[in-house]
């Protein structure tokens, strides 16, 4: 059968990995058939599915699909078309979605880790193959901030990026706001409640949050990088004083991936971080709590953009995977491999950009000090800070300690260079009167 007359029957679906999402997959796929459908002009039939676990009950009627625990056979089965890989991890998943584009089948993908740290290689492959890869499911679960990126977002220059895109921290943060309970009784409630992992050190310190900036960042700006070079901190050290202090001032604290484009006569620069922030209150970003994502995305042409939804989740991280699916059919259909660059820029276009050091940002600085109560310690503090140029907005003492004991002092600073300030952190933490490093946590103020 030809691949014109496979197609008016149907594609052939193949998935590898029948965890919660895949069987979100199969749920939408079978609940919502008709509808593909009717927009594909075929329908996508799934063919064969693959899974270590192949006793566990998933709920779903498979209606005579063939499931067992065989990848690399259902990648060479004749009747898959497409290939769908959910089971995460590096290697195993790197190996199976190679040997896929090797055979010339398009793959769609959730995997982040892996395209943050070996994209190029994959994108080569499927470039070199004929086989296009896509991975909307792969930052922000269902809203479709890749395909924003790369199509509808597509004759601007981005200026840049920046979100809650890990529902497991943002949980976390607006939880211990609420509830003003610390962040370790928080967590452990999170992991009962299934928001967080049994080991949550992948959302917690901001691994998740760099693989999904990477690819942000490749979108935005055309910027060849990989996770490993993303300056990353995650939330273990946000403390109660911290969101005590940050509400007094005016702000809220999320972990935020960041990326922005610095355009300077000797060529582009782009930030890119991911670290707790302090945000305006009233901002839109503020205002998204619970395991739920946004992200602002600022284009010379369009301003202001803000996308928000369920960034993680059964169905509608399946619904991105389904979305990619259609893409790719089309193109077989199509008989061609046309579609839109998998990062948006051209591959020729995609190169190496050096990254705006974080000793260079400019802008304002919350410091919580762990000081002894006892006199002189804040003209210690402020000494320093001033015999660096770093100038004080405001200072909070928080409560009083008994002899020995440390007490929280909150400084907020004027706009200032960074570097500066940790310049001005080295003298004071060398001090026998700071009983703790300082903790320092940047200001992003538009948006």
């Amino acid at each position: 059968m030809s691949q014109d007359e496979r197609a008016a029957v149907g594609l052939g679906v193949g998935l590898i990995g029948f965890g919660t999402i895949g069987t979100g997959v199969v749920r939408v796929l079978r609940k919502n058939a008709s509808s593909i459908a009717a927009r594909l002009g075929f329908p996508l039939r799934l063919v064969r599915i693959a899974d270590l676990d192949t006793e566990r009950d998933r709920g779903v009627d498979l209606g005579g699909v063939r499931f067992d625990a065989d990848a690399e056979a259902l990648i060479d089965d004749p009747a898959v078309d497409l290939v769908v890989e959910l089971i995460g991890g590096i290697a195993t998943a790197r190996r199976l979605i190679l040997r896929a584009l090797e055979r010339g089948k398009p793959v769609v993908t959730a995997n982040k880790a892996l395209l943050a740290l070996h994209g190029k290689e994959i994108f080569d492959a499927g470039r070199a193959h004929g086989a296009d890869v896509a991975f909307e499911a792969s930052v922000g679960g269902g809203i479709p901030i890749l395909r924003s990126l790369r199509e509808g977002l597509a004759a601007n220059r981005i200026l840049s990026v920046r979100g809650i895109i890990n529902g497991t921290t943002n949980y976390v943060l607006t939880e211990m706001e609420k509830s003003g309970e610390p962040f370790e009784v928080v967590l452990k409630r999170a992991q009962e409640l299934g928001y967080a992992e049994a080991d949550p050190a992948f959302d917690i310190d901001g691994v998740d949050a760099a693989h999904k900036i990477t690819l942000l960042a490749a979108m935005a700006f055309g910027a060849e990088l990989t996770a490993e070079e993303v300056p990353t901190e995650g939330i273990r050290a946000v403390t109660g004083t911290d969101i005590e202090s940050a509400e007094e001032l005016g702000y809220r604290i999320k972990l935020l991936g960041i990326t922005k484009l610095h355009a300077e006569e000797a060529g582009e620069r782009i930030e890119v971080r991911v670290h707790p922030t302090m945000i305006p209150s009233e901002s839109l970003l503020a205002k998204v709590d619970g395991a739920m994502n946004a992200i602002a995305v600022h284009g010379d042409a369009v301003g202001p953009t803000l996308f928000y939804g369920a960034g993680a989740g059964e169905l509608p991280t399946a619904s991105a995977v389904i979305g990619d699916l259609m893409e790719l059919a089309r193109e077989v259909r199509r008989g061609s491999n046309s579609r839109v660059a998998p990062l948006s820029f051209l591959p020729e276009s995609l190169l190496p950009k050096p990254i705006f050091p974080l000793g260079e940002l400019f802008g304002r600085c919350y410091l919580r000090f762990s000081a002894l109560d006892r006199g002189g310690v804040l003209a210690l503090i402020t000494g320093a800070l001033g015999e660096h140029g770093v100038s004080i907005e405001s200072v909070l003492q928080k409560g009083r300690g008994h002899p020995g004991e440390s007490v929280p002092i909150v400084v907020l600073t004027h706009p200032v260079r960074e570097s500066a300030v940790r310049r001005a952190l080295e003298k004071i933490d060398a001090s026998r009167a700071l009983t703790a490093p300082t903790r320092l946590i940047r200001i992003e103020e538009d948006l």
